[in-house]
């Protein structure tokens, strides 16, 4: 079967056709007139899979006037039964499983094994959620007054909106979407014009389970080619939670736009992630932690390990070590199982991506490895392996490519203290058999990263824990732990039992009698 049939047997079964509907109200999907049309491409060959009807500004009305109507109606149904509807989503997810992995592979250009990855994400998010849905706790405070009874509470948004980028086209918004959902609030997801059927495949599971359970319009999506209908939802009151993920500079925009209007934002935004290696590491979990870590999704993942920082016993080693493993990266079509790294999303990336690298070489960065490319068509580029400084501009930016910057260090805290000495603060992580550096490393004087990690590289983060970064990744935290938490507001709540009317702090307030 030729690779055009098997990519029309995967849309076909999917449910997606050669002309999509960028737009799900809700309820249904709309028919628009005045959006553009965009056409997805598979960046792997550069050749078409689909055209999508972008959403037009009518749509986008009937999109937020369901949402807003649906969050009214859904915040009164029982956490436990709005969970109920995200059990049955993740079980739709894992029956179509392999056919989004596939689809992620050939929209987004990431390796089957890594499409595969991200579907089993947002499964593992769903039964996340589930439990958490039963979970959603407040607490009991204990009052001055006698005869008072305290309590915190959590209370539902409203809408929320959720800005995803094409590295991650499905799992980032399940990470979110998942977690508003059994808080009680409805969602509009904007994906990135460079991955839309993904999106629109999950859209079309949900719509399914949505009127099965015969829901209220609390998940809908629009497509655009621009950002003239985002800007507007960042700006709509009525939205109370803004999510985007993406670059810093776009970040801040953001959410200086959504605090402006007292919304609520919550910021994924860009990595420039180091990994230390010190003096007693295990190298052979070092190595592979760092190919990985460094050419994974080919180096398109903000928790992509793009700084790398070897103690001098045994930098000379490690070094040799990492070019011979990068030298085994077999690069080209992400469907096929021998290959270990995809191209970059298109065109434009690709070529930042060689100027990153003739900027280092500029800044005086010496090239210790860069591979032959693939002569087909698509937007390959090899991984580079450069040893440079910390403070050159080109290593203090987020190169969104596998764009690896080796140095040198002589004591850990020289090294932490250079691994800090960036912008961005997202994924960090140490190799070492000391238990102090360990500890050290991971103490209020180590990473300033909201990620930290021993042993286990820069990327690959867990559903369970909290994720998300500091400094100028935004401060955002999605997916486990008590992420829920952002998706609701505080409320604290206090009950007068008695038959008088104390009140706080000892004040006298006597009207008389």
């Amino acid at each position: 079967m030729s690779d055009r049939s098997v990519n029309a047997h995967i849309l076909k079964s999917l449910q997606l056709s050669a002309l999509n509907s960028g737009v799900f109200d809700g309820r249904q999907w709309l028919s628009t007139s005045a959006g553009d049309v965009l056409t997805s491409e598979n960046p792997a060959n550069a050749q078409r899979l689909a055209e999508v009807q972008c959403c037009d500004a009518q749509a986008y009305q009937a999109v937020l006037e369901n949402a807003r109507q649906a969050a009214q109606q859904w915040r009164q149904i029982p956490a436990p039964v709005r969970g109920e509807l995200v059990r049955k989503i993740g079980l739709r997810l894992r029956d179509n499983k392999e056919l989004l992995g596939r689809l992620v592979s050939m929209e987004m250009g990431k390796i089957y094994q890594e499409g595969l990855g991200e579907v089993q994400e947002m499964i593992d998010m769903a039964d996340f959620a589930v439990g958490q849905s039963r979970m959603l706790y407040g607490k009991t405070l204990h009052s001055e007054r006698p005869q008072h009874r305290m309590y915190e509470q959590w209370q539902p948004l409203g809408v929320v909106a959720v800005i995803t980028a094409f590295n991650f086209p499905v799992a980032v918004w399940a990470w979110n979407a998942f977690n508003a959902l059994i808080t009680g609030n409805s969602v509009i997801w904007r994906p990135s014009a460079k991955a839309p059927l993904c999106a629109i495949a999950v859209q079309k599971i949900c719509a399914e389970v949505m009127q099965e359970q015969d829901t209220p319009a609390v998940l809908s999506l629009f497509v655009e080619s621009g950002s003239e209908l985002v800007e507007q939802m960042i700006e709509d009151r009525d939205v109370a939670l803004v999510s985007f993920t993406g670059s810093s500079a776009v970040g801040r925009q953001v959410g200086g736009r959504v605090a402006a209007r007292m919304g609520r934002s919550l910021l994924e935004l860009s990595g420039n992630n180091a990994l230390i290696v010190d003096e007693t590491a295990d190298l052979d979990l070092a190595v592979p932690a760092i190919v990985f870590g460094s050419v994974g999704t080919a180096g398109q993942r903000c928790t992509t390990t793009r700084r790398l920082f070897l103690h001098n016993a045994i930098y000379d080693e490690l070094v040799v070590r990492l070019i011979k493993a990068y030298q085994q990266v077999r690069i080209g079509d992400p469907l096929d199982d021998s290959v270990l790294m995809g191209p970059l999303i298109d065109e434009p990336a690709r070529q930042n991506y060689l100027v990153a690298v003739a900027e280092a070489e500029e800044a005086g960065s010496e090239l210790l490895f860069s591979g032959p490319v693939p002569t087909q068509s698509g937007f390959y580029v090899s991984p580079t392996i450069m040893a440079s400084q910390n403070h050159w501009a080109i290593v203090q930016q987020e190169t969104f490519g596998p764009l690896l910057h080796v140095m040198r260090y002589h004591a850990l805290e020289h090294a932490i203290a250079m691994q800090n000495a960036v912008p961005q603060g997202l994924s960090s992580a140490l190799f070492t058999n000391h238990i102090r550096h360990a500890e050290l490393f991971l103490s209020a004087q180590g990473s300033d990263c909201g990620i930290a990690n021993i042993n286990i590289g820069t990327s690959g983060a867990e559903i369970g824990g909290a994720f998300g970064g500091e400094k100028d990744t935004g401060g955002g935290r999605e997916a486990g732990s008590d992420a829920w938490q952002s998706y609701m507001r505080r409320q604290t709540s206090t009950i007068n039992w008695g038959d008088e009317l104390p009140l706080a702090q000892g004040i006298n307030f006597d009207l008389g009698k």
